[in-house]
This record gives structure tokens, C-alpha cells and sequence, in this order.
């Protein structure tokens, strides 16, 4: 069911939240340890909040918007008494002493927390491989990846393990894997959602949105996450519209620009393109006027980012010394070799290998080349978007070049794997909301997805073609069944 689906219910007393976060917690026990989508499930607390939720309904208490909604949450979130591990042996045992503003207002709204789910180190990855506590699989084929950084998050909500889930988003982390699993993902705007707690990786990319079976219920999330937070000075005060309200309007007269770039790509599967070009359609179909956009730097995104994030990554990570908490290597005789130990002990491959990327673009001699460049080109990407919604309300792309790759397949090739995030790092750049629904299927039944981006603050539209296309489309409904896809 779905979100409003489960409040009526709930309401009406046809179910409580206790049977309902039982469900989850059995599918759990049924499949995790094939997927390994949680690193920790919260079983006791989860139980214990839903009798909470129970009373209050017997009592006739109102209930607030997610009451009783069984989530999962990625673990580079704090959340509070509850390990935070960013899958790193590096924060192994570090129980966060606070509660990140994002599952604050969660809780706060009645959600449940069923556990933390699994991700690329540091959130840095393309299939959630990178993990130090084992990688996750696929729902749809367990031969497969399920993205990432936030893959945990996304095979979890694939598989019936939670009803929503919580992600984030650097260049493409939470849309990638919503792609591969066949969910709904959404990347809300920069500074739309506050960031505090989020354990950072790129701080001018890093973005928290939603996991969810249904775009209405990613407005619902929305509506509870967004919203201006003082402790996180980078997040937006702008008022937070209601995300459902406008759902159901006509796309009548609205222009969806199709960028050209993207369909060109030499690495582009052609099953890919054939299923996002007749999504297009299908939007057409509903009144939109489908128009064909240039962004010319567009495909310059990748190369940037990866000067950017890594270098924003080498000073984040720079607090990780095992001087004040996180790992720390024994038998060092000094200060530096027990920082350089620690360092090389608690960060696997991929987590060192960005930090010598951002190091190096940012050392003396180098910083104006690289880091200054890939700002300079950050803005021209910017300007780019700008000019396409002078004329079009909402851009059009495929969410990633092929559908979810082998496990392995790309582990020895770093490139092969950061080209994954090529078609998801441009909104990230601008700071551009964006989404990826479910929009059919190649000839092994694996999930392909369509990526939708909006104008600055412009969830509401977003989310609107989003919606008429799913429920004029009905992917779900006419899908072929993976092994632990209900």
C-alpha cells in the first residue's frame, strides 16, 4: 500500500502499526541475509515506537502525517543511540550522540525506524560494492548491483523490506539506484532539505531525498523532510509547498525538454533509449509538448565533478585522524605515524583513492588547473540549464546509460564505474531537483529509469509529470516479477 493508503487504514483501525511494522520486520528476516540491503535493524525500538502509535489512535489522539510508516534509513545519517557507520571501518563503532535534522522531522511526524541500510563507503560508489561490511545485491537479479552509494536503501524499498526510504545524493547516488532496483528516487533541490547530520562527503553536492515505491508517496516524504533548519546554513528558507496538492493537474502546455546530448552517447544502451524515448511519448500523450534541448556541456559534468567532489572529500575527510573518535591503529610511536596508519587501515581503495584525487587538485601549483577549472565549468553548466528552461519547464534524460550491471563487472575499472553517474551529475552541479521513476524493462526483466529535472525549488512540477506518467504508464503493474520483488 501506499502512504495515504496506510494512514486510512490506520484510522479506521483495520490494521495498527504494530502488525504492519511485524510484516516488514518478517520480510526482513525472510531476505536480508540474501540481499544484505541493512547493516542494522532496529527491531526493539521499531516495535516499541509502533504500541506508541497504537495508543495514541485508541486514545483518539490525532496522528501525525507518516504515523506508523516502517523506514529505512542510510546509514551516513545520525541518528541518535544508533550506530552510524558510513559502512567504513573507519566509523565502525560510532554511535551518534545526536539526531540529523532529516529522520528528527521523521520521527517527529510518527515515522518508524526499522534499521540502517547498507552503502558505499562514505557514499562513494556506483554499486554499493565498496562497502567494509559486504556488498549488497540486486532484488530483481542477485547477480547484480543494486547502484549506489545508496543501494542499500534502494533494494530495501525494491523488496518489500520497508515502505519508504531515506538516501543521499552527491552525483547521482540516490536516482542511480532507484534506476537499477525499479523504485521512484528523488534528489531535491540544493538546500531544499538540511544536511545537518548527514555525514559529509562533497558538502556543495550532498543532497537527502526519498526511496519510494510510488511518486506520491516521495511528495509525501518531501512535505515532512523539506523546510529551512538554522543549524544548517547552506539550507534554503523558502517556504515548503504541499507536494501532493498539484498531482493529479493536466500536463496540458507544459514543455519537456529532451537534451540531446543524452540520447547521443556512444555507451547509451539502445533498450535504454528505445524505453526513455517512448516515455516520452507517453508524456505527449498526456498534453506535454516534447522539445528537443542542447546542453553542450552536459557531458562535461562527469570530468568535473570528479575534481570537485574528491577535493570537497580530502577536507571532509580530513577530520577522520583517529585523534578524537573513529579508527585507530595500535602501535604507532608518534602522532603522524598513528594518523597515517589509521588513515590507511580505515579507509578501503576506493575512499583513499578520491582523497589522493582531491588532495592532488587541490595542492599548490595544481589547485588553479584543476579545482578552479572545474568551477569555472560548474558555472557554464549552470548557465546551460538556465538557458534550457528559458524555454522548456522540465528536462527529459535516461537515469543511467545501461540497467544494473554484474557484480564485479566494474571493480577493477574505477572509470568504467564512475561513467555510471554520467547522465546524474549535471543536476547535482546546478543544484537542480531531479527524479527517477521506473519506466520499463530491458529483455532480462531488469528495470530502466527516467530521469526528470526541474528549475531551482521546482519540486512541485517535478513531481507532477512524474506522477501522470506513472499512473498513465503502470510499469509496476505490468512488470515481470524479480526472485524478491513482491
Amino acid at each position: 500500500m501506499d502512504i495515504a493508503e496506510w494512514r486510512r487504514q490506520l484510522q479506521k483501525g483495520e490494521v495498527s502499526a504494530r502488525e504492519l511494522t511485524e510484516t516488514y520486520l518478517a520480510r526482513i528476516s525472510e531476505v536480508d541475509s540474501t540481499l544484505h540491503a541493512y547493516l542494522e535493524v532496529t527491531s526493539k525500538r521499531a516495535l516499541a515506537d509502533a504500541d506508541q502509535i497504537d495508543l495514541a489512535r485508541s486514545a483518539g489522539e490525532d496522528l501525525p502525517p507518516l504515523a506508523g510508516v516502517p523506514l529505512a534509513i542510510k546509514d551516513n545519517l545520525c541518528t541518535k543511540g544508533i550506530r552510524t557507520t558510513c559502512s567504513s571501518k573507519m566509523l565502525e563503532n560510532f554511535i551518534a550522540p545526536y539526531e540529523s535534522s532529516v529522520t528528527e522531522r521523521l520521527w517527529k511526524a510518527g515515522a518508524i525506524l526499522l534499521g540502517k541500510t547498507n552503502l558505499d563507503e562514505f557514499a562513494m560508489g556506483s554499486s554499493t560494492e565498496t562497502s567494509a561490511f559486504g556488498s549488497t545485491s540486486n532484488p530483481w537479479d542477485i547477480s547484480r548491483v543494486p547502484g549506489g552509494s545508496s543501494g542499500g536503501s534502494a533494494a530495501a524499498v525494491a523488496s518489500g523490506e520497508c515502505l519508504a526510504a531515506l538516501g543521499s545524493d552527491t552525483g547521482g547516488s540516490i536516482r542511480q539506484p532507484a534506476s537499477f532496483c525499479g523504485v521512484v528516487g528523488l534528489k531535491p533541490t540544493y538546500g531544499r532539505v538540511s544536511r545537518w547530520g548527514l555525514v559529509a562527503f562533497a558538502s556543495s553536492l550532498d543532497q537527502v531525498g526519498p526511496f519510494t515505491r510510488s511518486v506520491a508517496d516521495s511528495a509525501e516524504l518531501l512535505n515532512v523532510i523539506a523546510g529551512h533548519d538554522p543549524r544548517d546554513s547552506t539550507c534554503l528558507n523558502h517556504i515548503v509547498p504541499d507536494y501532493r496538492a498539484t498531482l493529479n493537474e493536466p500536463l496540458k502546455g507544459l514543455r519537456i525538454g529532451l537534451i540531446r546530448q543524452c540520447f547521443e552517447q556512444d555507451g547509451l544502451d539502445a533498450e535504454v533509449k528505445d524505453s526513455v524515448l517512448a516515455a516520452a511519448n507517453t508524456l505527449q500523450s498526456l498534453g506535454a509538448e516534447l522539445v528537443e534541448i542542447s546542453c553542450e556541456r552536459f557531458i562535461d559534468g562527469i570530468a568535473t565533478y570528479y575534481v570537485i567532489a574528491p577535493s570537497e572529500a580530502s577536507a571532509n575527510l580530513a577530520r577522520y585522524d583517529g585523534v578524537k573518535y573513529g579508527y585507530r591503529a595500535e602501535g604507532a610511536e608518534t602522532l603522524g605515524d598513528m594518523t597515517s596508519s589509521s588513515r590507511a587501515e580505515g579507509f578501503g581503495s576506493e575512499v583513499q583513492r578520491r582523497i589522493l584525487i582531491g588532495t592532488y587538485a587541490l595542492s599548490a601549483g595544481y589547485v588553479d588547473a584543476y579545482y578552479k577549472k572545474a568551477q569555472q565549468v560548474r558555472t557554464l553548466i549552470r548557465r546551460d540549464f538556465a538557458k534550457a528552461f528559458d524555454v522548456v519547464d522540465v528536462l527529459l534524460t535516461p537515469t543511467s546509460p545501461t540497467t544494473a550491471f554484474k557484480s564485479g563487472e566494474h571493480s577493477e575499472d574505477p572509470l568504467a564505474m564512475y561513467l555510471a553517474d554520467l547522465l546524474t551529475i549535471p543536476a547535482n552541479l546546478a543544484g537542480l531537483p531531479a527524479i527517477s521513476v521506473p519506466c520499463g524493462f530491458d529483455k532480462s526483466g531488469l528495470p530502466i529509469g527516467l530521469q526528470l529535472i526541474g528549475n531551482v525549488l521546482d519540486e512541485a512540477r517535478l513531481l507532477r509529470v512524474a506522477h501522470q506518467f506513472e499512473q498513465q504508464a503502470e510499469i509496476r503493474e505490468n512488470s515481470v516479477k524479480g526472485p524478491f520483488i513482491k
